[in-house]
């Protein structure tokens, strides 16, 4: 089975991404909820990447791997060469207060957050990479 791809930074691929990371965890027959919220938080962070990271270039591009590690945990990983996100200088949003006051977006890191067991953010100058982690069984 395919475990990776690579698409460029169109919000259009972003379809393209979710039926790929379905396709691969339909083998894995997990729960509609688990499948459905993973998918979420994969698309939540390509959505970031391709928009506010590489700013919709479709000249540049993102990669996604999935992998198994041991039986029970799936990794997925995120790549690109775009604007590192900086974890340090991140605020996480009071999301009722986002909800009272009507803002939209500025949640999605949050929810990947309680969606994944861990989520990891690397880069080396040139590539940056978005590790979630996510346990199965």
């Amino acid at each position: 089975m395919n475990n990776s791809i690579r698409v460029n930074c169109t919000k259009k691929n972003l379809k393209t991404i979710r039926d790929f990371v379905t396709e691969y965890l339909h083998a894995l027959s997990l729960t509609d909820i688990l499948l459905n919220q993973i998918v979420l938080a994969v698309d939540e962070i390509c959505a970031n990447l391709i928009i506010h990271a590489n700013h919709e270039d479709p000249s540049k591009y993102i990669v996604l791997r999935i992998m198994q590690e041991r039986e029970n945990t799936l990794k997925f990983e995120i790549s690109d060469e775009g604007v590192a996100f900086e974890r340090a200088n991140y605020k996480e949003p009071d999301i009722q207060e986002n909800i009272r006051l009507g803002k939209k977006g500025g949640v999605g890191i949050a929810l990947v957050n309680r969606i994944m067991d861990k989520v990891e953010f690397r880069s080396n100058g040139t590539q940056n990479t978005c590790l979630l982690y996510k346990k199965i069984k």
